[in-house]
């Protein structure tokens, strides 16, 4: 039987303008009244993703900066993964690299992260990786299609996740993992059941169980209903 469910929000319970699904918000509602925990997981800040929890209806157990924080309720510990100085030092190269060709960097949020370093898809996020690698710079580069993050070797949503599930005392295999992006892949395959709507990568289709026959909210719809139906016919 499945007692959690972790979801990733941009691209999977919002549409590509990241405007949230009102019927995913209702399907996270009904599981969490019917006490199933829901986990939302993100690139984004602790700060975003308390808002967004209060708003949704969560207790505010939460994934940010791709797996580099995590935290059991809103009251709970922060756990900061990771090596956020590397980041830094990356980020510095990457922006001389660019400010070479005139194109300067826009940073998103630095104040409010704690893990990663994030900035805007202005730039080729492939041009980005080859300078990471001509440098050996020790991040590693992802793209979740609303922003480009760097972020230390090791840290993932899935690393997250497993150190999530100890402090719930949940099994991996009683939860699933809803996302659409190459920073949710470790995410699905560490979940017993792991589930990419219709939008995802291809690399993130290959890694899930099941694929959704709908995009973004309705995606995320389809396969919470299909999973956990009992609570919705009570």
């Amino acid at each position: 039987m499945l007692k959690a469910l972790v979801s990733d929000v941009d691209g999977t319970i919002t549409d590509r303008r990241r405007r949230i699904s009102i019927a995913a918000i209702e399907c996270i509602r009904t599981l969490v009244d019917s006490g199933i925990e829901v986990v939302l997981a993100s690139g984004n800040t602790v700060c975003f993703m308390d808002g967004l929890c209060k708003m949704v209806g969560t207790n505010g157990t939460i994934i940010g900066e791709n797996g580099g924080i995590y935290r059991r309720g809103f009251d709970g510990t922060l756990h900061i993964a990771g090596n956020q100085q590397v980041c830094w030092e990356a980020f510095h190269a990457l922006a001389e690299h660019f400010r070479a060709k005139r194109v300067e960097l826009e940073l998103y949020s630095p104040n409010y992260r704690f893990a990663d370093v994030a900035f805007a898809r202005t730039v080729d996020v492939g041009e980005v990786r080859e300078v990471v690698r001509d440098r050996r710079l020790p991040v590693r580069v992802l793209d979740t299609g609303f922003a480009i993050h760097l972020q230390s070797p090791g840290v993932s949503k899935g690393t997250a996740l497993r150190e999530l599930a100890g402090i719930m005392g949940i099994e991996l295999s009683e939860m699933m993992a809803v996302g659409d992006s190459e920073n949710d892949i470790d995410m699905l395959r560490a979940a017993g059941v792991g589930v990419a709507v219709a939008n995802s990568t291809p690399e993130t289709k290959s890694a899930a169980d099941l694929v959704t026959g709908k995009k973004f909210g309705d995606g995320f719809v389809e396969a919470v209903r299909k999973y956990y139906d009992d609570f919705f016919s009570r």
